[in-house]
């Protein structure tokens, strides 16, 4: 009988980029079990949001992530407008697609050189680089910043986009779709590529509705879900474009359905350049205050649905923020993909979801540093919060099922 091994990966390899731990458990060169600890990035953001003003609150969410630094404040200010009842001018709202969208092929390109780097492709990883430094080049025209764009605003977005820089945008824009083209077909005709990533890592459609698999890691698998057509949002409902799925759910159709939603995103901007230079007034509404409510935002990040809770009571500050990214629910389907697979494809297995772990931070329990004692663990976190949320029923007048006995 083959003897069970471990392997940790983490909390610090060299593999990852953000501290979280796997555990393979191997028996010759095959996987048969794997472990997943979350959490080892705690920088509390939900609960210092409580401390900052509407306003503020935004410029924190940024630093969520800095990959999907305009996807966490497209779906914060949505939940501040929602709770709100907020308007938004057209011209922001084609403004917010226009930046998400090449955050989107930012993120890809990124992603896309880094799987070429973990199966030792390293001419793909120098490629997709090289041309990803154009689309932040378009980011730092538009925006001021390459990174953490700080565009977004509760009722609007803070900078316009000048009609006298569209051509250059444009020109950017133009230059991408052959580098592009050159990837599809690096993925298409490769026979590298082919071996290292077809029919490895596979997540089945049912697994992925199983474990509530978003984004690119979903539509890989054919299950055909986007907020951006499903759930309009910004200016999506006003733009033409295509959902893009896959069927076999392995790495190959995940890079494949990344490289192919690259075009509909340069299909997306150009149309909305094409709004704004024809579509002018206000960019943002100025709200005054939010009043006292509850609202929702989300946003297809390149990773999938984000998602921000806002409760107001009526000052300027929010008394509770919740966030959760899609990696949080997309990192677990490894715990499928994996099994079966050999030692040297879990790497690139493990990074097929196009983890952002520093998104999916969580707290398990709260220890004196000085003397080692457990001070909370997960239940109490789970109580104090079912508390909370009794007091602003009680304040609120609200009724809701009763809560568990903790």
């Amino acid at each position: 009988m083959s003897k069970r091994t471990i392997i940790p990966i983490g909390p610090y390899h060299a593999l990852q980029e953000e501290p979280e731990f796997f555990k393979l458990h191997v028996e010759d060169e095959t996987v048969v079990h794997l472990d997943i600890e979350l959490g080892y990035n705690h920088r509390g953001i939900e609960k210092l949001s409580e401390s900052k003003t509407f306003e503020e609150t935004i410029f924190l969410v940024e630093r969520i992530c800095g990959i999907c630094s305009t996807s966490h404040p497209i779906a914060c200010v949505q939940a501040v407008e929602d709770a709100g009842c907020i308007n938004v001018p057209e011209r922001a709202l084609f403004i917010r697609s226009a930046v998400g969208e090449l955050e989107r092929i930012h993120s890809h390109l990124l992603w896309l050189g880094l799987a070429g780097h973990f199966i030792g492709f390293n001419t793909i990883w120098m490629w997709a680089w090289r041309f990803r430094e154009d689309v932040l080049n378009i980011l730092e025209l538009i925006s001021g910043n390459r990174n953490h764009y700080g565009m977004m605003k509760p009722g609007g977005v803070r900078r316009d986009i000048n009609r006298t820089d569209i051509p250059a945008v444009r020109k950017l824009l133009d230059g991408l779709q052959d580098p592009i083209k050159m990837f599809r077909d690096a993925v298409i005709q490769d026979p590298l590529i082919h071996a290292r990533t077809k029919d490895v890592g596979i997540l089945t459609r049912e697994m992925a509705i199983a474990y509530g698999a978003l984004g690119p890691t979903a539509r890989a698998s054919g299950y055909d879900i986007d907020v951006r057509r499903d759930h309009p949002h910004a200016a999506y409902a006003m733009l033409d474009f295509d959902v893009v799925t896959c069927e076999n759910g392995d790495v190959f159709d995940k890079v494949v359905v990344r490289i192919l939603e690259m075009f509909e995103s340069i299909r997306i901007i150009q149309q909305c350049l094409d709004q704004l230079e024809k579509v002018g007034g206000p960019i943002d509404s100025n709200p005054k205050f939010v009043p006292a409510g509850e609202g929702i935002g989300h946003y297809e990040a390149p990773r999938g649905e984000v998602f921000h809770y806002i409760r107001s009571d009526g000052s300027n500050r929010p008394i509770r923020h919740k966030v959760r990214a899609p990696s949080f629910m997309n990192v677990p389907t490894n715990r499928e993909t994996v099994l079966g697979a050999t030692v040297a494809d879990a790497t690139i297995i493990l990074a097929a979801v196009d983890p952002c772990y520093c998104c999916t931070e969580r707290m398990a329990v709260a220890v004196d540093s000085h003397c080692g004692e457990r001070l909370l663990d997960s239940r109490d976190l789970i109580r104090l919060s079912c508390e909370k949320t009794d007091r602003l029923m009680a304040q609120t007048g609200l009724c809701g099922p009763s809560l568990p006995n903790y």
